[in-house]
């Protein structure tokens, strides 16, 4: 009888017996427990229960954290834990993923004994963290595992809707509806694709449901992956491992109002200084028009709008197709190329020294006229080929809607820009009162004509200097006192470490950006503001082709340079615009 009593009490602890010693502590008990008792391949798993108002931290730990670890004693090895669908805690302006209550996280292992000697590492955190640390031996001595229904299979299943994520950060799902879908939250399966802690606002299309993520530096669409957890109006959880296609922002902006902002954008262009080479050439046009009849100025200047026009969608289109093709660029990439910078500084030499009557280009005509007068559609495309060094205001944002929207959308907006561009000129075509204040031609426009080569001849300066830039591969936005060259490792580096940066984005064929920098980066008070707030200045030059540039605008969803990012210790990025005063960044720096 006493044998049998003995007998009946050991049959718990054989039952068990694949069961480690525990950690227990005030926080937390946890325990390493098998599938099963055989050797070998074997499912192991690491169980936690963890008190109440204590958590741990899931593969991805978010801003803060950090997940759970476990090694085997050799020969045994281990393979990655299989973590089940985290939490969503969110303190002030850190956001982390989390589990808490009953934790099994299962993991495979091979070539193991009847042994199995581990370390395990984990964090475990309420209003403080604390690291802890357990060794863990277990027996598998054959048969059942009393752990196996421990083993419950993972409550994560594949999407079955299509998914795509936006250069934006806009996570569209193709099926659910608001009937079925009370609540979203998407969960990255890798650290530093999106800001964590910021909301993820869900809205709902004829297709499907967006929500809108906030990406961060680092963040590239094509690499994306993590689990997207929906909660339907009773209250229940399914969550979906997802892995969403690149693909296209969706408009939520009507297509109007981008056409309306692409007009202003080029109006606004005819008075930045890329432009005003050009202007001296429109000018010179303009004038021998004087006294002319109706129909000729409406010939030449509706010949410049179409030249004007031709070049926005030439260029749009070449934009469009190679970034279809899968090219990180973005607009003004024609000057990323030395050839391209050589032929238009010639051009630009031979137009200023026509101007200045150093000579004439016989068989043409005088091509400079030619140009200026009589081929305002040449005009026009010149214009246009000049001008994409500047970003005005209005028109980043019409490119990158233009870039994102169904291919009809697209070249209105190309074509819109043209219009604003040439709209000065246009107005000549269209309203009669303003030709007739044109003055009458005479001996004093080859004099204005002399005058007018001397912007041209600084041009071609400009255009000679950028060629040389792009051949020595000098980093030429590195004037600014204390800078550093940018990158998105580094800029994540300090964004970990929380400290303040101004990045800027910037290219040597870039006149706004080098106006900026002269005007206001450079200007005492703006370094006084960077120096006293012990502000990092990250500088990136895309003077040539640069892929991380490239990816980091593209997050920003913007197309070109000039971009100024300035992101505090603590609190959301802050975007300034793309025409710089001083005390714009000031202000921008102390609010």
């Amino acid at each position: 009888m006493r044998k049998l009593i003995l007998a009946l009490c050991l049959l718990p602890s054989l039952a068990l017996a694949a069961t480690s010693n525990q950690f227990t502590s005030s926080r937390d008990s946890v325990a390493l427990i098998s599938q099963s008792n055989n050797p070998g391949s074997v499912q192991l798993g690491l169980k936690f229960h963890l008190n109440p108002g204590w958590h741990i931290y899931w593969q991805n730990p978010g801003d803060a954290g950090l997940a759970p670890q476990i090694t085997l004693n050799p020969p045994a090895q281990a393979g990655s834990f299989t973590f089940p669908p985290p939490e969503f805690l969110a303190q002030g302006p850190v956001g982390a993923y989390v589990l808490s209550g009953d934790v099994v996280l299962p993991f495979q292992a091979s070539n193991t004994g009847p042994t199995i000697s581990a370390t395990a590492n984990w964090l475990v955190c309420s209003d403080i963290c604390v690291p802890e640390q357990a060794q863990f031996t277990l027996a598998l001595n054959g048969g059942p595992s009393a752990e196996a229904p421990d083993f419950t299979p993972s409550p994560i299943i594949a999407s079955p809707f299509a998914a795509t994520i936006a250069p934006d950060g806009t996570l569209s799902l193709t099926g659910p509806s608001a009937a079925q879908v009370k609540s979203a939250h998407f969960f990255p399966n890798a650290t530093g694709q999106i800001i964590n802690a910021a909301a993820q606002p869900l809205s709902f299309t004829d297709t499907g449901l967006t929500l809108k993520l906030t990406p961060a530096p680092g963040f590239a669409p094509k690499n994306l992956t993590g689990i997207l957890e929906l909660t339907d109006p009773t209250g229940t959880m399914q969550a979906l491992a997802v892995a969403p296609t690149p693909g296209p922002t969706p408009m939520t902006t009507p297509a109007y109002i981008w056409l309306g902002l692409a007009f202003l954008g080029g109006l606004v262009l005819n008075l930045m200084p890329c432009v005003f080479p050009i202007l001296a050439m429109k000018a010179l046009a303009i004038v021998k028009l004087g006294g002319q009849a109706q129909a000729k100025v409406r010939h030449e200047a509706l010949f410049y709008t179409l030249g004007v026009i031709v070049a926005f969608t030439c260029i749009g289109g070449l934009l469009l197709m190679l970034r279809g093709f899968g090219e990180q660029i973005g607009w003004g990439f024609q000057l990323q190329s030395p050839i391209f910078v050589a032929g238009m500084a010639l051009l630009i030499l031979a137009i200023a020294l026509n101007l200045a009557g150093i000579f004439q280009i016989s068989g043409f005509e005088n091509f400079g006229n030619s140009l200026a007068s009589r081929g305002s559609f040449f005009t026009g495309l010149l214009a246009v080929a000049v001008a994409t060094p500047c970003t005005a205001p209005f028109m980043g944002g019409a490119i990158a809607a233009a870039l994102a929207a169904p291919l009809y959308i697209a070249f209105g907006i190309f074509i819109a820009l043209g219009l604003g561009l040439a709209a000065p000129f246009l107005a000549l075509a269209l309203i009669p009162n303003f030709a007739r204040l044109l003055p009458r031609p005479g001996t004093w426009m080859r004099t204005l004509q002399r005058l007018l080569s001397i912007p041209m001849f600084a041009t071609f300066i400009w255009l000679a200097w950028v060629f040389t830039t792009q051949l020595t591969a000098n980093a030429t936005a590195l004037t600014l006192p204390n800078a550093e060259p940018f990158s998105q490792a580094r800029l994540a580096q300090y964004r970990a470490s929380h400290t303040p940066v101004l990045v800027d984005l910037t290219a040597a064929w870039c006149v706004t950006c080098l106006v900026n920098e002269h005007s206001s980066l450079e200007t005492p008070q703006v370094q006084a503001a960077l120096n006293g707030g012990h502000i990092k200045t990250l500088v990136g030059d895309w003077t040539n082709r640069n892929p991380d540039i490239s990816a980091y605008l593209e997050a920003n969803h913007r197309d070109g340079v000039p971009l100024y990012i300035y992101y505090p210790a603590q609190g959301a990025a802050v975007l300034l615009p793309q025409i710089l005063t001083p005390q714009i960044v000031v202000d921008a720096i102390s609010n």
